[in-house]
């Protein structure tokens, strides 16, 4: 992860249903009350949100995949960051641990295991968008 200045950079967050399920990763450390989360990590300068999603997601778990739409972006309520939520497609690849010092494990969550990840609930345009994409 990159080093965090004054003004904090952006985070992009990939959002990827695939045979029915949304990926998930578990950070080897908490940010806040965050232990399971979305593949993503720091906007890098001159990159879009989108262009990020994608990067981190091959860094993070080994997929190749492609940003659809930009769901919506937030400050986090857990850890004050910036978040931008791309939704993004399988293109190739298997979810692996591919950064073994920031990720634990990964999860091919479904709809009605998502409570059980996140307790408190999703920013409403992803849960918007897992409900329209996931099967219940």
């Amino acid at each position: 992860m990159t080093e965090q200045t004054d003004t904090q950079q952006g985070i992009a967050t990939a959002i990827i249903v695939n045979g029915g399920k949304t990926l998930m990763i578990r950070r080897r450390e908490r940010e806040g009350r965050l232990l399971w989360a979305f593949p993503g990590g720091g906007i890098e300068a001159g990159e879009t949100p989108e262009q990020a999603a994608v990067r981190e997601t091959a860094e993070e778990v080994g997929l190749e995949v492609k940003a659809v739409s930009v769901l919506g972006d937030r400050v986090h309520p857990q850890t004050g960051r910036h978040m931008t939520y791309v939704a993004c497609e399988v293109i190739s690849g298997d979810a692996i641990v591919g950064d073994e010092e920031e990720i634990a494990e990964v999860a091919w969550v479904g709809h009605a295991e998502i409570a059980e990840y996140v307790p408190w609930g999703l920013f409403d345009p992803v849960q918007e968008h897992l409900d329209g994409a996931l099967p219940r």
